[in-house]
């Protein structure tokens, strides 16, 4: 069993990438010490980092939002699989954590999380005992998944008649929109689940869920439209559920929300209902936001909110490079890939270059594109083959990314650093 003491504050070593050779093992809490910084050679690139400010803003961002509009938050943990971080959010205020499997939901709860939605199916044996076990262990517990068919139903039941002394599992109905991911299609499909979970006595349902983030397109006038017609629905099959006294419990839970239109959701998430409503965000990319896929979905936002760019969320990570081959004209190679950043929405974006010996950033020109990634390789080009600008081996170059989750998941710990690229803490992650 890990202690709270290997999961906040483990020793890291050379085990750990990123982590520098020359340097003896360190708990996670001393790296703030070590007057390391990104720039003077005291780590190996390639390297991802935190920037702190930005994170805090992030962090008091999203939950002054939430508490304008009059709901909760339960961050989505599974963007991070970060205790430090996770502990960061509660403290900032959020209600409660997200995940998206039982193995993640144990670390959230050793990490503290009291309050928990695992917003996705849960089925197997394996994730149904697991999720006792943390009930029994933790006596103040709260642990709610998703259901959105009676063949899922069959399983739990299954399952709790031949574990008599199990508690009853509450669940969330889903529903979901055609061509998309889990969730009911019809409302006469969401009315028949639900109808079914309220006559068992396996489960309690306790709310009602929808996810819209993947047709999010950018463009307001869209999105809205989607966005709207994927909360009638919510709010239709919970009316009839409320009228119907298909939920129980004492208040009725009504979430949604990714990180690309959250605030078109936010305002639908307390019906009125006879039962009192508990409307939960389950944002999670927001925490460290990007320069990519989020920035250009949040400039949308920030319309609709009336933000000015100042106030709104800022990219929080960075990974950072070394040009290792400049082989033809308008070529850089850089020692970074795959194994280091995320691609699956979009390519890394230059932002930073620091010339060997250089201990201080600068811009790059708007040129500057990564067109590729290999493994453990990128392809850094410009348009002017000749131009005095070009990056020289040994030059380090500063990138931004896009979708943070993908990221997150190829490093163990991060370093936050300063704006001048000092590191000042560092956070570990258990995926």
């Amino acid at each position: 069993m890990t202690t709270e003491n290997e999961l906040f504050d483990p020793i890291l070593d050379t085990r750990f990438k990123g982590y520098p050779r020359t340097q003896p093992p360190k708990r996670r809490s001393e790296i703030g010490q070590a007057g390391w910084h990104v720039l003077a050679g005291d780590l190996p690139l390639p390297l991802a980092v935190l920037k702190r400010e930005a994170l805090e803003h992030n962090l008091a961002w999203m939950q002054a939002r939430v508490r304008q509009w009059g709901i909760d938050l339960a961050p989505h943990g599974k963007t991070t699989m970060s205790p430090q971080l996770f502990r960061r959010q509660l403290d900032a205020g959020a209600w409660g954590l997200t995940f998206a499997t039982v193995t993640q939901l144990a670390v959230g709860v050793a990490a503290g999380a009291h309050r928990t939605l695992i917003a996705n199916q849960v089925m197997s044996d394996e994730d149904l005992a697991g999720i006792q076990l943390l009930l029994h262990a933790h006596i103040d517990l709260r642990v709610v998944f998703l259901v959105d068919s009676l063949a899922q139903l069959g399983l739990i039941e299954a399952w709790a008649e031949r574990h008599h002394e199990s508690l009853p599992f509450e669940v969330m109905l889903e529903i979901g929109v055609e061509g998309g991911r889990t969730g009911c299609r019809t409302q006469e499909e969401a009315v028949t689940v639900a109808t079914a979970l309220r006559q068992s006595k396996a489960v309690r349902l306790v709310g009602i869920e929808c996810y819209e983030g993947l047709a999010a397109t950018g463009e307001s006038g869209a999105d809205t439209a989607y966005a709207n017609a994927l909360m009638d629905r919510v709010e239709a099959v919970a009316r009839h559920c409320d009228t119907h006294g298909l939920f129980e419990g004492d208040e009725v839970i009504v979430s949604a929300g990714g990180s690309a239109i959250f605030d078109l959701v936010a305002g639908r998430l307390k019906p009125a209902l006879k039962a009192g409503v508990r409307g939960i965000l389950r944002s999670g990319c927001y925490v460290t936001h990007d320069h990519g896929f989020y920035k250009r979905m949040l400039s949308a936002v920030d319309q609709r909110l009336g933000c000015d760019c100042g106030e709104s969320l800022r990219p929080a990570m960075e990974v950072w490079a070394m040009v290792q081959s400049c082989p033809e004209p308008g070529l850089a190679i850089l020692a970074v890939g795959k194994r280091d950043i995320s691609f699956d929405l979009s390519l890394p974006v230059p932002i930073a270059r620091a010339a060997r010996g250089s201990l201080v950033p600068e811009g790059v020109p708007a040129d500057w594109k990564i067109t590729g990634l290999n493994d453990q390789h990128a392809y850094l080009r410009w348009d002017d083959a000749a131009s005095p600008q070009a990056p020289a081996v040994g030059d380090r170059i500063g990138l931004g990314i896009s979708h943070p989750c993908t990221t997150f998941d190829k490093w163990h710990w991060m370093p936050v650093v300063e704006e001048d690229l000092r590191v000042s803490d560092a956070v570990a992650m258990h995926f």
